[in-house]
């Protein structure tokens, strides 16, 4: 079974006129459906590579358009939207993402003698795996540590942009903002009646039936 089959039918964004959401959620919304698929921030060598990435991070479906996940990262950049906390051994998200991708670039100029994007996916995926265990060439990353960078940066924005999008809400059977109904049922197994419940798992019945009794 596939994640598009685990929900059949499922679409969060149905909930558009719902008492699922208000103003304020709906405008949320279209801010995340409406990211630019180009860069404002990156040049084009740089999105190029970050592109590359992100299809390497997380290999989406050709059956339905891709999350934009580059298209989230130069956003999150452009604004210069920050976590609140970085880890001290990097630089602030900016430089690091241009110092990354200027990495992985002349990492694939080394040892390829071509752009990081121009590369197939197993030469890619070799350069993703020396960077993630700190196997890179040390002077290519500009005295950033390259694992770390990986995991602080490549794995956890490009993960979390995929799962801010309602395209993998809908793959995951996540219900998505809730203001102002908020949810209720937040024990184990227990659904609110708008959430979807997974295909074929057998609950379905018994899922539906303790909703109606605890509502």
């Amino acid at each position: 079974m596939t994640d598009r089959d685990r929900y059949p039918g499922y679409d969060v964004l149905a909930k558009r006129h719902s008492l699922s959401w208000n103003d304020a959620t709906r405008k949320a919304m279209d801010a995340r459906l409406g990211v630019p698929r180009e860069p404002r921030f990156l040049s084009q060598a740089e999105w190029a590579t970050l592109v590359a990435i992100c299809e390497r991070i997380v290999p989406q479906p050709t059956s339905r358009p891709p999350v934009p996940l580059a298209g989230y990262i130069d956003q999150k950049l452009n604004d210069d939207a920050r976590s609140g906390f970085r880890n001290a051994a990097l630089p602030p998200q900016r430089e690091a993402w241009k110092k990354g991708l200027a990495a992985f670039e002349a990492e694939a100029r080394l040892r390829h003698d071509m752009s990081f994007h121009c590369l197939d996916g197993e030469r890619q995926d070799e350069l993703l795996r020396c960077a993630e265990a700190g196997r890179s060439d040390a002077s290519a990353w500009d005295g950033m540590e390259a694992s770390l960078f990986f995991s602080e940066h490549v794995m956890n924005d490009i993960i979390a942009a995929y799962y801010a999008h309602p395209t993998s809400w809908n793959e995951i059977g996540f219900g998505g903002p809730a203001g102002p109904r908020g949810y209720v049922r937040m024990r184990r197994n227990r659904r609110d009646p708008w959430e979807p419940v997974e295909a074929g798992s057998g609950d379905e019945a018994r899922v539906r039936r303790e909703n109606m009794r605890v509502r």
